[in-house]
């Protein structure tokens, strides 16, 4: 398959410099590396920090991107309604009127200039580094940036010119100069520079006056945790960085300034928070605030809360100011555009028109609106079109949707396990959106999450988000919703989803932010549905990737799994899935075991494997007790966890126990 790289851009501002300081910023518009669409989007988003072979990189915020943009003709969009509408419930995302893939376009040889002006920029970050011949600390300011070879952007790299070496003595010779690697981060999402200077020399100047000491970095004592020295070569003073670090160093850290590099600026609002220590490549560095759906035909009635998003889409918010009362001239701009809106009726135009009007909610009530929005919101539309049976033995879907579905027949063995349905997805569309991001705390573990979302943009007013496609394939399977609704109220009334619930509640006061002692844990517990659906989930990707030909790591899933409400029906279902970002998407082999007899194969292998371990008993009977406050139980990683890119949940919510019978544990199993 094809690999789908997104080029980006150096631009190397120095200093601290806020949004008009870095439109001034000298900049290098050589590209300095690529990465994979999913990676930008769920890794190295817009904030987060970016490894490349010499230096780090941080993508920048949208702002920057428009001018990408602009060597454009046109803009390319992402077609996805439903998602529109869940990104715009996010605070500070209510004017986004469209989804934009990164800009990026592929070439038609390795040496061809096509795509060249298209690329994500991105700013060195951090700007404090350190020679590797020398140990000179200094800014970027400091160091040469060399990339001579436009075909080889692996090879940009950071250079101290004149370096003399440790002893200061022979022949000054060019040396690679590589990120220091200490940042200060707050709960609030901001970002900064280590203080050097203020670190070595106590929070004071230097004593003799030199406005910019020379400082070094001495790293000689591997082993020893954070072994670092910072001297001045000046005044002499040296400071050991591991005065930084734990409760005790945070109390000798400067306050936080409310950075934004990512933004180039700093929060109007300022920020009262105390600062920790990180080290660059810190996994709760950066946790991306996103959304999916699968893409499925959609009726009208479901669209109406994004009737507004796409006529503001298609006409534009002055012209629809302008001719409110006339909709006979927005419908003829439409269809000078050959817009598909001009097939409207009035009523529906009228509807879109006022929806477009409406007036912005404010940043409190968007806040409101974020906590009372229940994630599974986006399922349900998917859950209820599963249900339908395919118009004839395959349904091609519609052109937007790109969805294909095959009824499959049920083996008798796996009726006789209450499997009710399973479906061939034969080609399917995942489109996903980035809408901000968190530091420290990942998002849903953030309860004042409308407070900590860093906005990837300086305008209040965006109006775009970025998303990416994906294609590929899957298996969606169904369980007896009777069957699995008696199974959940006797489990739910045993010790053992007792003990889980009280480790949910030890680990909510615990981990959770200050702000979230007024939500009642219970509300976030998955129900016992989900572990069994969520555990059967993932035995299943491991066992498949013996047979699909891909590797586990590459399979994903999708839970659908909760209790019915007066809103929506039950639901006992999972979509294991494969997608690429290319245009092909993947190549049949997950499908093909959606046939009857594969399928009950594999689901037969799969739960024997999770009778056993080869960590039992300890595995096996791994029961969260006082003070334990994990969220598993009988699950480990040579069982039944899977990889961070197959699991929806951080391997949460899993227990072999409800699958099938273990020792200790006879007739919890849904398998049994």
């Amino acid at each position: 398959m094809t690999e789908n790289f997104t080029s980006t851009e150096v631009l190397d501002p120095l200093g601290d410099l806020d949004a008009d300081d870095a439109q001034k910023a000298t900049k290098n518009r050589a590209k300095v590396g690529s990465a994979r669409p999913s990676s930008l989007l769920y890794t190295y988003g817009p904030g987060s920090v970016m490894d490349l072979p010499h230096f780090t990189v941080m993508p920048s915020g949208t702002d920057d991107w428009e001018r990408i943009w602009a060597r454009r003709a046109s803009v390319p969009t992402v077609h996805a309604p439903r998602l529109l509408d869940a990104v715009r419930r996010f605070p500070g995302q209510w004017t986004v009127q469209e989804l934009r893939p990164f800009p990026w376009a592929p070439k038609s040889s390795l040496y061809s200039k096509e795509g060249d002006d298209l690329g994500v920029p991105a700013r060195v970050f951090p700007q404090w580094l350190r020679c590797t011949g020398c140990d000179l600390l200094g800014r970027l300011d400091r160091f040469s940036y060399i990339n001579t070879n436009p075909y080889r952007p692996d090879q940009a790299r950071f250079e101290h010119p004149n370096c003399p070496g440790r002893r200061g003595s022979g022949k000054k010779v060019p040396r690679q100069a590589v990120p220091a690697r200490y940042l200060l981060a707050c709960p609030d999402g901001h970002l900064d520079e280590f203080p050097y200077d203020w670190w070595v020399h106590q929070g004071a100047s230097c004593p003799t006056g030199v406005d910019f000491a020379p400082l070094t970095m001495d790293e000689r004592t591997v082993g020893k945790g954070a072994s670092a020295s910072i001297r001045c070569g000046a005044c002499n003073a040296a400071r050991p960085m591991n005065e930084a670090q734990g409760e005790a160093g945070r109390a000798k850290l400067p306050g936080c300034r409310g950075r934004h590099p990512h933004l180039g600026a700093f929060d109007r609002r300022g920020c009262k928070n105390n600062t920790r220590v990180m080290l660059l490549g810190a996994s709760n560095l950066w946790f991306p605030a996103t959304q999916a759906i699968i893409v499925m035909p959609e009726a009208e009635s479901a669209l109406h809360e994004s009737l507004g998003v796409q006529l503001l889409a298609a006409a534009g918010e002055k012209r629809i100011v302008k001719y409110r009362d006339q909709l006979d001239k927005i419908r003829e701009y439409l269809e000078d555009e050959e817009s598909e809106l001009a097939t409207w009726s009035d009523e529906t135009l009228a509807l879109a028109v006022g929806q477009a009007l409406e007036p912005e909610p404010t940043l409190d009530e968007q806040a409101e609106a974020l906590q009372d929005w229940d994630p599974t919101d986006l399922l349900v539309p998917e859950w209820n079109y599963l249900q339908k049976d395919p118009l004839g033995p395959q349904h091609e879907g519609d052109a937007k949707s790109g969805l294909a579905l095959t009824k499959q027949s049920v083996h008798d063995e796996l009726k006789a396990r209450h499997v009710s349905r399973v479906l061939a997805v034969d080609r399917l569309r995942k489109v996903n959106a980035v809408v901000g991001f968190t530091r420290i705390d990942e998002m849903e573990r953030a309860n004042d999450m409308p407070a900590r979302i860093v906005p990837l943009s300086r305008s209040g007013r965006p109006t775009w988000a970025i998303a990416t496609e994906d294609r590929g394939e899957g298996v969606y399977l169904q369980l007896d919703e009777s069957a699995v609704a008696a199974w959940e109220q006797r489990i739910s009334k045993t010790p053992l989803w007792e003990a889980h619930r009280q480790a949910h509640v030890r680990n909510h006061n615990a981990r959770y932010s200050e702000t979230s002692k007024d939500v009642d844990p219970d509300t976030r517990m998955m129900p016992p549905r989900y572990w069994l659906l969520h555990t059967l989930s993932h035995v299943l990707i491991r066992e498949m990737a013996m047979y699909s030909g891909y590797s586990a790591a590459s399979l994903s899933e999708r839970i659908y799994a909760w209790a019915g409400t007066d809103d929506r029906p039950p639901s006992t279902g999972l979509l294991i899935v494969t997608t690429a970002s290319d245009s092909d998407g993947t190549l049949g082999g997950l499908v093909q075991l959606s046939q009857p007899d594969n399928l009950w194969r594999v689901s037969e292998r799969a739960l024997k494997r999770a009778m056993r371990c080869s960590s039992d008993p300890v595995c096996a009977q791994r029961t969260p007790k006082d003070p334990e406050d994990f969220l598993h139980g009988a699950a480990c990683h040579t069982c039944a966890m899977a990889s961070e890119t197959s699991c929806e949940r951080a391997n949460r919510f899993l227990d072999r126990r409800f699958l099938v019978d273990l020792p200790g544990a006879q007739g919890l199993g849904f398998f049994s």
